[in-house]
């Protein structure tokens, strides 16, 4: 049993997350990287840099759509964010009033992702931007998306102020999110990545709609912290205390050399 202050081990859960900002890193550097090159030869898109090394560009869509696919389906190692939406899941709490604070700030957060991507959409379509920098700005929000799980998320402390990603209204965006930038690029393999989390994105909300009650952690007690199997709220307070610890320290050390220099 763990003691009381003891740092806890990492869960299967958050454990895959950490791989996933590992790999997903990789991706975008790899990215990065082949676009440095493509505009160093003076190719016009890094898709010709990418295509002339064709199993890269398949590594970095099968990547993708093999994490989406599993989404379409149960599994213990993935966030229970994700999961909720399964019936295999519903664990009647008894209560019937479905509170979901965050559903009106939804929309917002839709409305800000498109305006902000629409301003990439028009510089791309007046030759400002190549392919290459969308493909760049979705291997950059993959990264991002890994980022607000483990450490900070933005869309939960400035709109949807949701306790956790477990009861997160929007946990399933994120591939659509994350693929908006594909839209202004004319090649299969971007669409296809673009249409496999639109069609996820859609079945999220038709279930949210048919069984809002699985969403709730009110009348769903497999969101409630007791039966949580990713406990990435511990980690990200033993983040922040370290953190903090590292700032006190930097405060003093500056302190104490300013102190002695005089």
């Amino acid at each position: 049993m763990t003691q009381k202050g003891q740092p806890k081990k990492l869960t299967p859960v958050s454990v895959l997350h950490y791989i996933r900002l590992v790999y997903r890193s990789v991706l975008f550097l790899t990215a990065l990287v082949l676009y440095i090159i493509g505009r160093i030869r003076h190719s016009e898109f890094m898709m010709n840099s990418i295509l002339e090394q064709p199993m890269i560009l398949n590594v970095i869509w099968l990547v993708f759509v093999v994490e989406m696919f599993q989404r379409f389906f149960p599994s213990r190692l993935e966030s229970p964010g994700s999961q909720k939406q399964f019936a295999g899941n519903y664990m009647k709490s008894g209560e019937t009033n479905i509170r979901i604070q965050d559903n009106n700030a939804t929309m917002l957060v839709a409305l800000l992702w498109i305006c902000f991507n629409a301003v990439f959409g028009a510089l791309h379509m007046t030759g400002l931007l190549d392919d290459g920098i969308m493909v760049l700005l979705c291997c950059a929000y993959s990264v991002c998306d890994m980022i607000c799980i483990l450490f900070f998320c933005p869309f939960q402390s400035w709109f949807l102020k949701n306790k956790c990603c477990s009861t997160c209204r929007i946990y399933n965006w994120d591939y659509a999110m994350m693929f908006t930038p594909l839209f202004f690029v004319r090649n299969l393999y971007a669409w296809s990545l673009l249409a496999m989390s639109l069609v996820l994105m859609i079945r999220w909300e038709i279930t949210f709609y048919r069984h809002p009650e699985r969403f709730s952690e009110q009348t769903n007690e497999y969101l409630r912290c007791e039966n949580c199997t990713e406990k990435l709220c511990t980690h990200k307070k033993q983040l922040h205390s370290l953190w903090k610890r590292i700032a006190d320290f930097t405060a003093e050390r500056k302190r104490f050399l300013k102190k002695k220099s005089t």
